[in-house]
């Protein structure tokens, strides 16, 4: 198939957008597809910017310099080269990608495209929102307090440590831990300037666990654990801060409760073809639902690909299927 992949934008989660799309272009030619790559910022890349993405990768901090659009989308994907593109694969994180803005826009214009609708992307990408729909479908979340008042008001509901962050927020940015009552008057402090709804959230201990999701079924389970006190940034990009282990090293029966659970929160979202759901597991056994990724990681070292490869499914196996899924639909509703 004729396939554009759809990287970067304008979020602050913009390089590892680029990380992913290059990845994802180049996995897509192996299972022979015929791929262009389009930065929604900035147009079509060529095959040596491509190849620098791929060596690259994420860099250790993400940018601190807002970049640009230089043009309209819809004039973009309408280039003469992209003119005869049967699926526009998504490899956008954050903003406008993820919160199904640009979900919506191709919608309007009757475009193919991977992953999840503008509903089931607006529902994962607020987490204030997540958690209301999990807490509706059975689905055990930490308890949380939107936009606080007070430092005492947070101690006083959910004791420290704590976590404050951005419901919009991805990539751990805009999360804080908060240790102390100090620690936490600061994070509510700097959080003023987020231009976001804040949560502060209960703090779970214990084991962190993911689970990615395929074509309406649970893949393996996997573990997480960071060298930092918690997944932060620099644990989810750069190597050697992180063990990630598929399958996780659980019980049996656990797994297939994380599993469980795991496609209940993707069925709640609306979310289609493709997510990840993360879990803390407290000292208890008991499970925890972080948040759902709509979008998320995809290059071949990223979380979802690993749970696919755990269950035999190599990186350009599963950006295939995603395709194909794509494909299938805009057949079936004659797209």
């Amino acid at each position: 198939m004729r396939v554009a992949v759809l990287l970067g934008g304008v979020s602050e989660e913009r390089d590892v957008s680029l990380a992913s799309g290059a990845q994802v272009a180049q996995a897509l030619r192996e299972a022979g597809h015929e791929v262009s790559a389009v930065d929604t910022a900035g147009g079509l890349l060529d095959a040596a910017e491509e190849e620098r993405l791929r060596v690259e990768g994420v860099a250790p901090e993400p940018a601190t310099t807002r970049i640009e659009s230089t043009g309209d989308l819809l004039e973009r994907l309408r280039a003469p080269e992209l003119a005869e593109v049967e699926v526009f694969f998504l490899a956008l994180h954050g903003g406008a990608g993820e919160d199904g803005t640009v979900q919506a826009l191709l919608d309007t214009v009757g475009a193919p495209y991977t992953g999840s609708d503008r509903l089931g992307c607006s529902l994962a990408m607020d987490k204030e929102v997540t958690k209301r729909l999990l807490r509706d479908a059975g689905v055990p979340t930490p308890d949380w307090l939107v936009d606080p008042e007070d430092a005492d008001h947070v101690v006083d509901s959910l004791g420290l440590p704590v976590i404050v962050k951005a419901s919009g927020g991805g990539s751990s940015l805009r999360l804080v831990l908060a240790h102390d009552r100090g620690e936490l008057e600061e994070a509510l402090e700097v959080s003023r300037d987020w231009g976001d709804l804040v949560l502060a959230e209960r703090y779970v201990a214990g084991r962190e666990l993911t689970v990615g999701i395929l074509e309406d079924e649970a893949l393996a389970v996997g573990e997480i654990i960071p060298e930092h006190e918690y997944f932060d940034y620099a644990c989810k990009y750069q190597p050697g801060l992180a063990q990630e282990i598929f399958p996780a090293e659980v019980p049996d029966d656990l797994a297939e409760r994380a599993r469980a659970e795991a496609l209940a929160v993707h069925r709640a979202l609306r979310l289609r073809d493709y997510s990840r759901v993360d879990f803390m597991m407290d000292q208890a056994g008991e499970l925890w639902c972080l948040e759902a990724n709509a979008l998320p990681g995809m290059t071949g070292n990223s979380l979802l690909p690993r749970s696919a490869a755990a269950r035999g499914i190599d990186f350009p196996a599963l950006c295939h299927r995603i395709v194909v899924q794509a494909a299938a639909r805009s057949r079936r509703y004659g797209s």
